[in-house]
Order: structure tokens, then sequence, then C-alpha cells
């Protein structure tokens, strides 16, 4: 993996922390962003080096998600199976569904399967194989919907 594919996969993985963080505690997202920019992109936590965060990237994924919330999840519902709402999501993998559909909306520059192979690796930090591939099939439906 070549330096720009690791500070965007860096950048990836903090976008869905401070969606999280936005989602859970209502954090205003410039506020988030300044935080993450001094604290948390890059940094040293627990003795763990983190990659370096493509920052503009970043702000791009978290920003442009938080703008387009109402019409991300409406994509996120229309392809839930019937029973299904987005209350019943685990809230880590609802952030990962978001900021993956953002990128397929708006980041034409990066291909349909970099997105969901990026936010798939991601899913697999925090779940199992059976979530990982629920993530998959949505993100799936929602390339094919919005990439044409």
């Amino acid at each position: 993996m070549n330096e720009k594919s690791r500070s965007r996969s860096a950048a990836r993985l903090a976008a869905v922390q401070a969606l999280y963080q936005h989602a859970m505690e209502k954090t205003p997202v410039a506020q988030l962003l300044h935080e993450f920019h001094q604290h948390r992109l890059g940094a040293e936590i627990e003795d763990e080096q983190y990659a370096e965060a493509d920052v503009a990237f970043f702000d791009d994924v978290v920003k442009g998600t938080a703008a387009r919330l109402e019409e991300i999840d409406g994509l996120i519902e229309a392809k839930l199976a019937d029973g299904w709402s987005l209350g019943r999501i685990d809230r880590t993998l609802h952030q990962i569904l978001r900021a993956g559909t953002y990128e397929l909306l708006a980041r034409p520059d990066v291909p349909v399967g970099s997105v969901i192979n990026e936010y798939l690796d991601v899913a697999h930090a925090f779940f199992d194989a059976k979530d990982t591939r629920f993530a998959n099939g949505l993100l799936d439906g929602i390339a094919k919907d919005v990439r044409r």
C-alpha cells in the first residue's frame, strides 16, 4: 500500500470515529474537526503511532457526510430489508455506512471498489464477518444506485 492509500485509510477510520462522536455527543462539526486535527490525526495514543491521515480527505468525508445526513440515511434505509430500520443498525456500523455512502455519492474520483473495500476494512476492525457482509451488500447496492 502506498503512502497516499495509507493516509486515506487512516483518514477514513478517523472520519468514522469523528462521525460516531458527532452522532453520540452532538459535537458541532467545526469543533470535532479541530479536536481531531489537534489531538487525533497522526497522534500517538497508548503507545501506538497512528498513520498520518490525509487531513483534507478526512475533512471532506466528515463535513460532507454531516451536511448530507438526511440524503445519506435515506439511501441506506432504502436498501434495508423489510422490517429493518436505521435504529436497528449498530451505531458504529451506521457511521461506516454513512461515510461509505458519502464517498460513493460525492467522490467520483475514488473507484467504487476502493470505497467499498476501504470501509469493509474499517468494519473488520469492529465487527465479525456477518456484519461486514451486511455492510458489503448495502454499500454495493447503494453504489449501483448512485454510480452509473
